[in-house]
């Protein structure tokens, strides 16, 4: 493969390498600082960003508040305050060299507070903004008050056509960049829109070229595409460079970097990566966000599917609907089933899922009374991490009175909680693990053999080779 050569993102020559921003604690200071210094774009995950005291440790994200309200005002605090921390630290890294860029996710709980937080007590120390998993129509406008690129990421040149026409279009001069993720590959939340099949990967070649020809359309030309989900080897993208088709290109890599030195993930982490299998990594629907997502198959999602497989619809009353006039008892509690389901839910309550959970869509799931629980709990701890979140119900709208009129769902999950837990060292088997569909390769790639991690200016150098 031929040498990679520069590329001008966020208003500088760098190189066409760009790390992806990884939720909670996955991406921080220390990582994108060493990735701007190798002459690249580091990305700082202000998504709950850590925070350290005077000693170098981390900052415990307890919350006090005694209502949702409360603890989300914490919540945003804290993300300020970390993010702040985080990016101070990257600039510091990287010494002046290549882009340091910011990623939140616009459903996030507080994204516009925490983004505005960070860039007000950072200035000049932020390059870019990198933000998806939802539609930032205000991205734009706040990229430019604070005179930084931003970098909105999409799946489909639908969705960039959307934004562009409806907010992004006055601030054109800002657009650094625009990031095509792909829903089937990457890693976390995905962009998969409910008339594409899960089941059914689409080829990103035909997906990107018609973003650049909407981009062109545009007079965008000269913005660059950010390719992520499924890089792993750039010789096998290598007719993408200089491709009029593709237009000015750079790739984004969101699972290789979890495995360098600088990697703020814990070494347990680090270690079940190079054992991952092709398929161990699912994308699923669990996520309390909505959005389909894409992590490894551990406990927790066995868990989460068996939830969902323990399920039946069923009404309150007899006679409401003549299909559900047979009644089966679980613990206290009286529902009215189709004929067919009774059966089944005897036996999974003789399995020890004794206790009926209700869902939003007039069904029950059965899970046991720990596991029950254990849900409720999470579900009143609820800080409002998300924008809407169908676990708890909360949604971060005052004129809603903080609630998404729907019923707290029991068949997904804290994802806050467990993100946070994963990435300070909890279980691995039950947290949520994210990883994009490429992450097999840890076990069979030979710059990887014999345990091997690198530094991410080890890695970056690997990757500029085409491999």
């Amino acid at each position: 493969m031929k040498a990679l050569e520069s590329l001008n993102i966020s208003g500088s020559d760098v190189l066409p390498l760009v790390e992806g921003g990884k939720g909670i604690s996955a991406t921080n200071g220390a990582s994108a600082g060493a990735w701007a210094a190798a002459g690249g774009v580091g990305t700082v995950s202000c998504v709950n960003a850590d925070n350290f005291d005077e000693n170098g440790d981390v900052i415990p994200q307890i919350y006090y508040g005694k209502t949702r309200i409360e603890r989300h005002a914490e919540l945003i605090q804290y993300g300020i305050d970390g993010g702040v921390r985080q990016v101070q630290d990257a600039h510091d890294i990287a010494g002046g060299k290549g882009r340091i860029h910011i990623n939140v996710l616009w459903e996030m709980g507080g994204a516009e507070p925490v983004l505005e937080g960070v860039l007000n007590r950072t200035k000049g120390l932020v390059h870019g903004i990198t933000c998806g998993a939802g539609m930032p129509y205000k991205l734009a406008e706040i990229a430019a008050n604070h005179k930084v690129f931003f970098h909105p990421i999409i799946s489909s040149a639908r969705a960039f056509g959307i934004l562009w026409k409806r907010a992004y279009k006055n601030f054109g001069e800002w657009l650094g960049g625009v990031v095509y993720e792909d829903p089937w590959l990457a890693g976390g939340h995905n962009g998969l829109s409910n008339a594409e099949d899960p089941r059914a990967p689409q080829d990103p070649y035909p997906r990107v070229v018609a973003l650049r020809t909407m981009m062109n359309k545009f007079g965008l030309e000269n913005v660059p595409i950010l390719m992520a989900g499924g890089v792993w080897y750039l010789r096998d993208w290598a007719h993408w460079f200089d491709n009029p088709e593709i237009g000015k290109i750079a790739f984004q890599f969101g699972t290789r970097p979890l495995l360098t030195k600088e990697s703020p993930i814990p070494q347990g982490w680090k270690d079940r990566l190079m054992t991952l299998k092709e398929g161990d990594v699912l994308l699923h629907r669990f996520s309390p966000t909505g959005f389909y997502s894409s992590a490894v198959r551990n406990d927790l999602l066995k868990e989460l599917e068996g939830r969902s497989e323990r399920q039946v619809e069923f009404r309150r009353k007899a006679g409401v609907d003549e299909a559900f006039n047979t009644e089966v008892q679980i613990g206290k509690k009286k529902y009215f089933v189709k004929e067919d389901d009774k059966a089944k839910v005897m036996q999974w309550v003789e399995q020890g899922y004794d206790t009926s959970m209700r869902t939003p869509e007039d069904t029950i799931i059965l899970v046991d009374a720990d596991k029950a629980d254990e849900i409720r709990t999470d579900q009143k701890n609820c800080m409002g991490c998300l924008s809407q979140c169908k676990f708890s119900n909360w949604s971060q709208n005052p004129d809603t009175n903080y609630s998404t009129g729907r019923g707290a769902d029991p068949r997904s999950f804290c994802i806050q909680k467990s993100l946070m837990d994963i990435a300070h060292g909890a279980s691995l088997d039950t947290n949520l693990m994210f990883a994009g569909h490429s992450a097999f390769n840890f076990a069979t790639d030979p710059f990887y053999s014999n345990g091997f991690i690198p530094t991410v200016k080890e890695l970056m150098e690997r990757i500029a080779t085409g491999d």
